[in-house]
């Protein structure tokens, strides 16, 4: 399929390319940038450029631009490995989250620092004993006057180290099914009873960390949405996390680097970088299904799936590419290194497959 692109999307992406490249130049050049490419600094001059919230409604701050524009501004700036780390849950989550179900004081208060790019928020999901079940969460929130009351423990929590703020998924009530009684609670990361421990994976990277709540007291008003009912809000936030393209091009970078090392000579590579062509316009195609809202509900599922199984192809592509000097520490080997948290992160493959038979196609458990 060949998409047709308005000259103004094709001047909107080469300025987003003019940007990265210079991003890089400046910051250096990030692998899955999305992720591990932290920086504050340009998280501002993203907001000064309007390419935070380039999506949100007017009324609350943003671009109320198409969301393809979105699509085309990340893409290009992951491609190139420019360090977006610092907004891109808030600008992919947080903020939508908060349009759709908190209150006007809410979003008074924290819109407008997401918006700036000054504020860093991580997400309290996993746990420990939960894995991708968010039903078995067990981290709690007990009411105690004006005040959430939280204790528990919550893992894999990107930019916990650093964030000002979490958005914390926790159980307020024990009673009925286990999705219910979820319920979703802002809480300032400088919150005295929040302890932080970074995870350094083999790649040195250190987003990945484990947050221990102790008596955390939060204000009663932090609660968004409906008490014990945030399963659902939870999900939709899954939906944008899931089926974005950051999950496709986090390595496009490093493909480049292999594929001008590649031996084109050999009709097997050739066959092999084709395949590999072939899946980014696939996975493009999903992408721009689920931006425009043309996917089935549950369907980013399998968008996910294919994406991230493709970033994994990409870099077994790479690691033949640079043969034995892929065996040797260099940033491209930390690359490779992370390859095998694609699959992982923001659940598993195994899982998306389920989601994708039970909800999307109707298959019995």
């Amino acid at each position: 399929m060949d998409f047709t692109w308005t000259a103004e999307q094709i001047e909107l992406r080469e300025r987003a390319r003019q940007v990265a490249a210079d991003a890089v130049r400046r910051f250096g050049r990030h692998n899955d940038s999305w992720i591990n490419g932290y920086s504050k600094e340009f998280a501002k001059e993203l907001g000064e450029l309007g390419w935070i919230g380039m999506t949100w409604p007017t009324e609350f701050g943003g671009g109320g631009r198409p969301a393809i524009d979105r699509l085309i501004v990340g893409e290009e700036l992951i491609k190139a490995g420019a360090p977006v780390a610092a907004m891109w849950f808030a600008d992919r989550q947080m903020g939508p989250t908060l349009i759709a179900y908190g209150r006007a004081d809410q979003q008074a208060e924290f819109l407008p620092k997401i918006l700036s790019g000054e504020t860093t928020w991580c997400i309290g999901m996993s746990e420990p004993d939960a894995g991708s079940d968010l039903a078995g969460l067990k981290t709690a929130a007990v009411r105690d006057g004006d005040d959430w009351v939280i204790n528990g423990q919550k893992i894999w929590t990107s930019f916990g180290e650093v964030a000002d703020y979490c958005y914390l998924i926790c159980r307020t009530t024990t009673e009925g099914p286990p999705h219910a009684g979820i319920s979703e609670i802002v809480v300032p990361m400088d919150t005295p009873g929040i302890e932080v421990r970074p995870i350094k994976d083999m790649t040195t990277n250190r987003h990945f960390c484990e947050v221990f709540f102790t008596d955390v007291r939060v204000p009663a008003a932090n609660l968004v949405g409906v008490e014990g009912a945030a399963f659902k809000q939870t999900m939709r936030q899954l939906e944008h996390e899931r089926g974005g393209v950051d999950r496709l091009v986090s390595n496009h970078a490093l493909y480049l680097q292999a594929r001008e090392r590649a031996d084109v000579a050999d009709p097997l590579v050739r066959q092999e970088i084709a395949a590999l062509e072939i899946a980014y316009r696939i996975g493009r195609i999903l992408v721009v299904r689920e931006v425009l809202k043309q996917a089935p509900a549950g369907f980013s599922a399998a968008t996910k799936c294919f994406c991230t199984e493709h970033e994994v192809r990409v870099a077994e592509f790479v690691a033949r590419a640079f043969g034995a000097e892929a065996t040797l520490w260099s940033q491209t080997t930390a690359g490779l290194c992370y390859a095998p948290g694609y699959t992982i992160m923001g659940g598993t493959s195994n899982v998306m497959r389920n989601i994708l038979g039970e909800r999307v196609l109707g298959l019995p458990r």
